[in-house]
């Protein structure tokens, strides 16, 4: 197999928007496995990137997005996952983290074939950002216990649309060769 990337997706987040309160208690759940794939990811030198949503904010830069979700209320979800300063960032606008994004160029650059995909929404953004690797021909891993969900019937039909339609590998996170 390829080079891998973990990429974590809109966990910079001030949960400050619609469902945020349906979301959190998922996440909570799903940030103690994230970090230890966080942690073995860096000690791995394996490629760390954030793809996060803007909110909006078009004048924004990660250094911004970060700097709100750090002061904002439920940063003891942002501290632990949090960029280093080896992280890479992209900024999206949409669900899909390729969607009008350079991710597909850096990925090239950095001759990953294998993304790792983590964070939030797993019915949402995670389910449409492995549908967009995989028609990249990019091989797609999904930390099931890593990925945070808004409705959990939802999420394991996602997690078993991954799986069947895009031959995503879903595993549990201490599982993952990374």
């Amino acid at each position: 197999m390829g080079k891998n990337a973990l990429i974590l997706i809109d966990m910079i987040n001030t949960y400050e928007h619609a469902d945020a309160e349906l979301l959190i208690p998922s996440v909570r759940e799903a940030l103690p496995p994230m970090v230890r794939l966080l942690e073995r990811a860096r000690a791995q030198r394996v490629p760390v990137i954030y793809v996060n949503d803007n909110f909006g904010e078009w004048r924004s830069h990660h250094g911004e997005i970060v700097e709100a979700a750090l002061a904002g209320p439920h940063r003891d979800l942002v501290r632990p996952v949090q960029p280093d300063e080896e992280s890479l960032f992209v900024v999206k606008a949409r669900h899909s983290i390729f969607y009008e994004t350079p991710l597909s160029y850096l990925l090239s650059q950095i001759d990953v074939e294998r993304v790792i995909l983590c964070g939030q929404v797993t019915e949402q953004c995670i389910l449409y950002s492995a549908l967009d690797a995989h028609i990249r021909h990019i091989n797609v891993t999904i930390p099931e216990d890593a990925v945070a969900h808004i409705h959990s019937d939802l999420a394991k039909a996602a997690l078993l649309m991954m799986e069947r339609n895009m031959q995503a590998i879903i595993t549990p996170a201490d599982l993952i060769d990374i």
